[in-house]
């Protein structure tokens, strides 16, 4: 499959859909980068478009723990989001920012287990999503 980058056609939610089982696992008070997320789903989603999913994601997606290559919030220049609300919640699981507005990625970027990104050899996404729901 080509990697995404400008509108998603056809069926987007397989690859969008692991995308929120990553980002569900996101334990609080750590983050992971929207090319991070990219990068586990193959590069079927360039940065960008894991920051269209994260802004259309389903409500018990924890979508503050998603943060930019530079380790700063993103949500600030959406129209219809209150500025300030993802630093907001990310204060709130102990994330601690810089005087410039970013957070130390070094200390809370988390790196989920391989078992944990990504379909195994041979099984399809479809497979890899009903095992991420049992688990």
């Amino acid at each position: 499959m080509a990697r995404v980058h400008g509108d998603v056609r056809g069926d987007k939610s397989p690859v969008f859909a692991r995308v929120y089982a990553i980002v569900r696992r996101i334990p609080k008070g750590r983050v992971m980068t929207y090319g991070q997320l990219a990068t586990l789903v193959e590069n079927r989603l360039s940065p960008r478009a894991v920051g269209w999913a994260m802004h259309g994601c389903p409500k018990q997606v924890p979508w503050q723990r998603v943060v930019n290559a530079s380790g700063g919030t993103s949500t600030d220049r959406l129209p219809d989001m209150p500025q300030g609300l993802q630093r907001a919640l990310l204060e709130g699981e102990g994330v601690a920012f810089r005087p410039n507005g970013t957070l130390d990625l070094t200390r809370y970027r988390w790196a989920p287990p391989p078992n944990l990104t990504r379909p195994p050899g041979g099984s399809s996404s479809s497979q890899w999503r009903r095992r991420q729901k049992r688990s």
